[in-house]
């Protein structure tokens, strides 16, 4: 009987049998760590995710289906609850982890038990699977405020597929959990590292998938803004002794964020109202930028007057040139 501890690998799906699915299952599977379950949580999927999986006779799968479905949250919790190894990773069935992902995780604890979290760095792929960028994992014996603050500045990921959770842990401290579901798994990652320490491992071993139909894209853009502010609050009550230089970067790094998902909505009416509930937010204290206000006002009478001054202005410009 092996004694190397028992990971859970958590896969919740819907409805992705014939796109990302079967490779994120396929990751999963081709690990070179042996001590290894899968959990499918199949959230009431109506294609053949089923069929697909019961067809796949590997002993380590156990394959749960919910019907009727019960939604994102829940599922993604449920996962936990089913886990029965020490370590879970939360993978999205359209993410993917590399072969060695959970080898190298499990040689960094070198004994060390009860520590919150694991993580690696991370590649973001496009829905081809090919590479956009990679970003190492640079924080190793760095703080926690410093860690924030690598985060914020966009030096270090944080996804679910770069992350180990120690289960016990995650299980005291309730779960996934902030007040939209728009940033659980960060706020998890964030108190376990605060509480019970991390691991960092440099190495790129894992990738996000970057696509159009995430399911995180069609919350409400005031549901980001309070989780969004939720987190910030959460980083200055873990790091008090960094509060001051951790709400001014904070401020900038999600105002930002909102301002480009404002830009998301479908009319130039709903942006507009979008990036004023942005700044209402936010206080004011970070405001979006000329390029973005003019992704804003595109198609409105505004913006076609401001192209057309433009023009006037440019042609005269190049006259001159010209001469």
């Amino acid at each position: 009987m092996s004694t190397s501890p028992l990971v859970t690998i958590a896969i919740p799906t819907y409805n992705r049998a014939e796109s990302y699915f079967p490779s994120a299952l396929q990751s999963a599977l081709s690990q070179t760590y042996s001590n290894i379950e899968i959990v499918v949580s199949d959230n009431c999927s109506n294609d053949h995710t089923q069929a697909m999986v019961r067809a796949n006779k590997d002993p380590r799968i156990r394959y749960f289906r919910h019907d009727p479905g019960i939604g994102q949250k829940n599922n993604y919790n449920f996962c936990f609850e089913q886990a029965k190894g020490s370590y879970v990773l939360l993978l999205h069935d359209d993410d993917l982890i590399d072969d060695d992902f959970v080898s190298s995780c499990m040689h960094a604890t070198e004994g060390t038990a009860g520590v919150g979290i694991i993580r690696t760095g991370m590649r973001t792929i496009d829905a081809h699977g090919d590479i956009i960028a990679q970003v190492a994992n640079d924080v190793v014996g760095l703080p926690l405020d410093a860690f924030f603050r690598r985060w914020l500045a966009g030096k270090t990921p944080i996804y679910c597929c770069n992350t180990l959770f120690n289960t016990h842990r995650l299980r005291e401290m309730g779960g996934f959990t902030s007040r939209h579901f728009c940033y659980p798994d960060t706020m998890a990652i964030f108190r376990l590292a605060a509480q019970y320490g991390r691991i960092d491992i440099p190495d790129v071993k894992a990738s996000f998938r970057f696509h159009g139909d995430q399911a995180g894209f069609s919350r409400r853009i005031s549901e980001w803004c309070e989780d969004s502010l939720d987190l910030l609050h959460l980083m200055c009550d873990l790091a008090p002794q960094s509060k001051k230089e951790i709400l001014k970067q904070g401020v900038r790094r999600f105002a930002r964020g909102n301002y480009d998902r404002a830009t998301c909505a479908r009319s130039p009416w709903e942006r507009a109202v979008a990036t004023m509930k942005v700044m209402r937010y936010f206080r004011y204290r970070q405001l979006p930028r000329i390029s973005l206000v003019l992704q804003i006002l595109d198609g409105t009478r505004l913006y076609n007057a401001l192209r057309i001054m433009k023009r006037c202005a440019v042609r005269p410009l190049r006259g001159i040139a010209a001469r």
